[in-house]
């Protein structure tokens, strides 16, 4: 079986510290499927099953398949681990210490072998007790079997060792997807305090990571384990645990009604149905174009069930067959997950379509609440606004989760249009397709249009976030950034279409999306770094770091790439380091939710609270003395002198003005008037004055009792009024006096 090797016992050690797997009970190891190694062999072999049990140190087998002739046989077995071959012994099934009465000799016709075997000690004790502990051991037995006279293979089969633990168990998924449920309710709680008060929040999505950058992050992880490369069997059950974050998710009755609809619309379900992978075994391989010599060949083989006994006169059953065909990359990771490669983007359409669905219901559950209540009493005052605002809160919603799908949309559609078979999915991932981009590109244009129109008027484009109304509209897509940097969501949107696109149209050829995706991620690093956009320190420090990760990981894939040639432990101790430095983020992604669920109770919204108080200075402008508000009455030194702006840089002044500087203003009332002149002593302006002229005094009345009563009335007395004579005043001159 296995012996010891310091290659083993390192990699087995530093998988022991990092990893916790699933255990079976006892010590066991068996293998898992089986492929042919030799074409146009004498013997067939149709089923192998083989289990070692440590405990009572015995190996149970089960093999059967058709031989063309009767022949005596040697078996050799080795056993490869990482790589490395560990064990190798050779026996006759005709010796007595290794007498197998069915293969001695082998018959003509159908057999089958079934027993139990016991195992020396001396064996047994070359069996490391850590084999037993690894989750995902990359172990491979292969069984030749050679003609007793000649030597020359006659039959070779190959087969997996698995020891029962793996990486890849529910409660990883289910702690993950409770780590998005959690920064859902974190990001969601303001944009239901923003639809609860008319929209006047806005959105405070600026704490990161927010349930944007956590989905992103957990569909990176899965977007990871599909490329088409040669994936050690730990990362690859890893990186399965968050395929819910794609919208792969396994459900038998969906995938038969997709079976169905595939079937009425042009589908092919001959060996691409959820029923023909129920009773498939899964070998996982390198994601090489050609058949490979290499131990983890990607072989899918399927087989019915086998009741044979010995029977030289007969001949092989007719309802015997195997049939193989080669997975990798993106069709290798969804049929992990029992989700056929034809069945992945209508299995995404409708996940997306429940949730949609579960968006909308569960809104208008609370609309009808809302008037419910009402009839029968008066609810909070902060909700008045939701039941006003309720559609745009549904659309809202909507439009972010287009927003958080859009990368792997793009990549199921691609999928689909490369890998279907059904015109109607197809056509449904051209609608789709069409329609996301859509939204995104209005509201694109849309964000861009209003910021050009403020930068005309206002000189920048701040009034994105100080503006309620551009706040409600458009926040989701830049509430997280600075006001200089509101554009990098157009880059963002661009980013995961371009993953979205090299991971699907470059499917089976490794080394081509792994280069891609390197240089894409790199890219953006480079741009968060150079702009460090975020509006909060620690959104840029998160981002950053998730970003390098995200670069680290595809370098770490090239080691996976077939046409590299690495050593296999070497790529199994990456896969190792790639799992603990992945699930350390998210653990570090969980603790930072829940220090965000208690900033966000004693904090308020940057943006927000600027355009609070900018509201406050606005209203404050427009008091009058006879304000309801008595403003007159206010203590001065009681009005706070500062502003939420006084942290922010001082540039001097670039000119200095001058007294006339704004004369020729067009707000300027007196902008045609002549300018300021220098004053000028009364001595030294040669001023003549103009006598009035004389007024009769028939224009004079002297008052009587007729005028002081008008007087006591509130009435004016009754005269004439004049008009002064400014005829040859010559120094008037507009605003000069």
């Amino acid at each position: 079986m296995l012996r010891p090797s310091s290659t083993l016992s390192a990699i087995s050690l530093l998988l022991l510290g990092s990893l916790s797997g699933k255990a079976l009970a006892g010590q066991v190891l068996t293998t898992s499927g089986f492929s042919t190694c030799l074409e146009s062999a004498d013997i067939t072999v149709q089923k192998l099953d083989i289990t070692y049990d440590n405990d009572a140190k015995t190996v149970k087998f089960d093999v059967a398949g058709t031989s063309a002739k009767s022949m005596n046989v040697t078996a050799v077995m080795n056993v490869t681990a990482y790589g490395k071959q560990v064990y190798q012994n050779s026996f006759n099934p005709c010796d007595s210490d290794t007498f197998v009465s069915e293969l001695c000799p082998v018959p003509v016709g159908t057999f089958s072998a079934t027993g139990t075997q016991e195992i020396p000690a001396s064996y047994a004790s070359m069996i490391p007790s850590i084999a037993f502990s690894i989750p995902d051991i990359a172990a491979q037995a292969t069984l030749q079997l050679k003609a007793l006279d000649t030597g020359t293979d006659i039959a070779c089969i190959t087969s997996q060792v698995t020891n029962g633990k793996t990486v890849s168990v529910p409660a990883v998924s289910y702690v993950a997807a409770g780590v998005a449920g959690a920064a859902l309710l974190v990001t969601g709680f303001s944009a239901i305090g923003a639809a609860a008060n008319g929209g006047s929040t806005g959105g405070t999505g600026t704490a990161s990571p927010s349930f944007g950058e956590t989905m992103g992050w957990f569909q990176g992880i899965a977007m990871n384990g599909m490329m088409s490369v040669n994936y050690p069997e730990v990362y690859r059950s890893f990186t399965k645990n968050f395929g819910f974050s794609t919208g792969v998710i396994p459900w038998t009755a969906m995938q038969t009604s997709i079976d169905n609809f595939r079937s009425k619309t042009g589908g092919n379900l001959t060996e691409d149905s959820v029923q023909f992978l129920k009773n498939a075994t899964l070998v996982f391989g390198d994601g090489s174009n050609k058949a490979s010599k290499r131990t983890y060949e990607a072989i899918l083989l399927i087989r019915d069930s086998i009741s044979t006994n010995v029977n030289s006169s007969t001949t092989a059953s007719s309802s015997n067959s195997t049939v193989q065909t080669t997975v990798n990359g993106i069709k290798a990771y969804v049929e992990k997950l029992s989700v056929p490669q034809a069945n992945t983007f209508m299995t995404v359409l409708l996940i997306a379509a429940v949730v949609v669905a579960a968006i909308v219901v569960g809104i208008l559950l609370f609309k009808v609440i809302l008037e419910t209540w009402a009839l029968f009493g008066s609810f909070p005052k902060g909700l008045i606004g939701f039941r006003k605002h309720y559609w745009g809160t549904m659309a809202r919603s909507i439009v972010n989760l287009i927003l958080v799908l859009y990368g792997v949309w793009v990549l199921y559609c691609i999928f689909q249009f490369t890998h279907g078979d059904s015109w109607a999915a197809k056509a449904l991932a051209g609608v789709t397709l069409a329609l996301f981009t859509g939204v995104l590109a209005f509201f694109t244009f849309k964000i861009w249009q209003a910021a050009k129109r403020l930068k005309a008027m206002e000189g920048d484009a701040s009034g994105l976030y100080d503006n309620k109304d551009f706040w409600i509209k458009y926040s989701l897509f830049y509430d997280c950034y600075k006001k200089d940097f509101w554009w990098l969501f157009i880059p963002t949107i661009i980013y995961m279409f371009a993953k979205g696109c090299v991971l699907a149209a470059a499917d089976g050829h490794g080394l081509t999306q792994t280069v891609a995706q390197l240089i894409i991620e790199c890219l953006m690093l480079g741009l968060l770094i150079w702009n460090r956009p975020y509006e909060r320190r620690s959104g840029n420090v998160i981002n950053i770091f998730i970003q390098v990760v995200r670069a680290l990981s595809v370098v770490c894939i090239l080691v996976f790439v077939e046409e590299l040639g690495i050593a296999q432990t070497t790529q199994t101790i990456t896969g190792v380091v790639l799992v603990a430095v992945q699930s350390a983020l998210t653990a570090i992604l969980a603790i930072l939710i829940a220090a965000n669920a208690i900033i966000m109770c004693c904090k308020e919204n940057p943006h927000r609270k600027r355009r609070k108080e900018l509201e406050k200075l606005r209203d404050l402008d427009n008091l009058t003395p006879l304000d309801a508000r008595n403003s007159l009455l206010m203590d001065p030194t009681k009005i706070p002198n500062h502003t939420i702006y006084e942290n922010d840089p001082k540039h001097p002044l670039v000119q200095q003005q001058t007294p006339d500087s704004f004369m020729n203003e067009p707000g300027n009332p007196y902008s045609n008037a002549t300018p300021l002149r220098s004053f000028t002593p009364s001595s030294q302006r040669g001023y003549t004055p103009t006598p009035r002229p004389y007024t009769p005094q028939m224009h004079r009345p002297q008052h009587s009792l007729e005028s002081e009563e008008l007087l006591l009335r509130s009435q004016s007395p009754p005269r004439q009024p004049t008009l002064p004579n400014l005829q040859n005043y010559r120094e008037y001159r507009g605003a000069g006096y």
